[in-house]
């Protein structure tokens, strides 16, 4: 009992222990910890320095091998143009070398050689001469002919001539105007008439309408009777292609008359325009009256055939 005693007046002060000493404990953990990361972290950074040292050494290394492969290729290109430069410049010139032998013996030998000169020259001038004769014959055919196209020419209109004038010919009752009694031998033209056969006009029969009755004749007398060119029709062409309107259509808006507005349509003076029209219109009614009473009374009086009536209406529609 006394020890249970005792452990109970302990109690307490085992519990402050306990507590003091979990939490000094929690304290230097904390602390242990905290030293720990410190050294992993230092020495996690001495690894990775380490690690990016020896990338940097290798990448140096890598790009002084590459930078020494580059230039020495590019000095080999540049090597290589200045000695196609070079060679082209030596070539350039030992053309110009050969281009100057070349041209200087030619010219020696051909452009100024007085003997070839002379040769060409001859060789020139028979040639020349061979040309303008054969120029010369050709141009005498041609007169030669052209004055043979002109006497058959003249001896063909002398032969119209001669069938034209075929009936002046001497008959064995009347002698002719070319063969005068007081001439030894007869005239040329004489002899021409006596082989030309004469010129014969062959007349187009003309069928006449004859209008007998006198609506007739006014139908045939009248403007519209007249025939009249009627308007051709548009040449066939091929259709565009495309949207295009039809070529007709387009004429017809083309060329379509003017429409005058309503201050050129009616003039000032068109009331006394009209009258004049109306005047115009009862003169010829009244001219057209007397005239188709003198036919009718023509008509009546006159026993003559329908052709001699009908040169009657001629002439009045002419005196008309």
């Amino acid at each position: 009992m006394a020890t249970l005693v005792r452990l109970q007046a302990r109690s307490k002060f085992v519990a402050q222990q306990y507590y003091f000493r979990n939490s000094v404990v929690d304290i230097f953990r904390k602390k242990e910890y905290d030293a720990a990361v410190k050294i992993q972290s230092w020495f996690r950074g001495c690894q990775v320095r380490a690690y990016i040292r020896n990338l940097h050494r290798v990448a140096t290394i890598i790009q002084k091998w590459w930078r020494s492969y580059s230039g020495r290729q590019e000095y080999q290109l540049i090597v290589k143009f200045a000695s196609c430069a070079m060679k082209m410049n030596l070539y350039n010139a030992m053309a110009v070398r050969i281009q100057r032998r070349w041209r200087g013996y030619r010219i020696r030998k051909y452009c100024f050689n007085y003997f070839y000169l002379k040769e060409y020259l001859k060789a020139v001038s028979e040639t020349n001469d061979a040309i303008r004769e054969a120029l010369e014959e050709f141009a005498e055919m041609k007169e030669r002919e052209e004055k043979k196209a002109d006497l058959e020419r003249e001896e063909k209109k002398r032969d119209y001539q001669a069938r034209k004038t075929h009936y002046l010919l001497s008959t064995k009752q009347i002698p002719g105007i070319y063969n005068s009694p007081f001439r030894k031998d007869p005239d040329p033209w004489e002899l021409r008439l006596q082989k030309a056969k004469p010129l014969t006009y062959q007349r187009s029969k003309v069928k006449q309408k004859r209008c007998i009755s006198l609506s007739s004749w006014l139908a045939c007398t009248s403007a519209r009777s007249f025939p009249r060119s009627e308007i051709l029709p548009p040449i066939d062409r091929k259709q565009c292609q495309g949207p295009f309107r039809d070529i007709t259509e387009v004429l017809e808006q083309r060329y379509k008359p003017l429409e005058p507005t309503l201050w050129v349509a009616e003039p000032i003076s068109e009331l006394k325009v009209a009258r004049e029209e109306f005047r115009r219109q009862e003169w010829m009614r009244d001219v057209n009256d007397n005239m188709i009473s003198k036919l009718y009374y023509h008509h009546l009086i006159s026993s003559q055939s329908t052709e001699n009536y009908i040169q009657k209406l001629d002439k009045l529609s002419k005196e008309k």
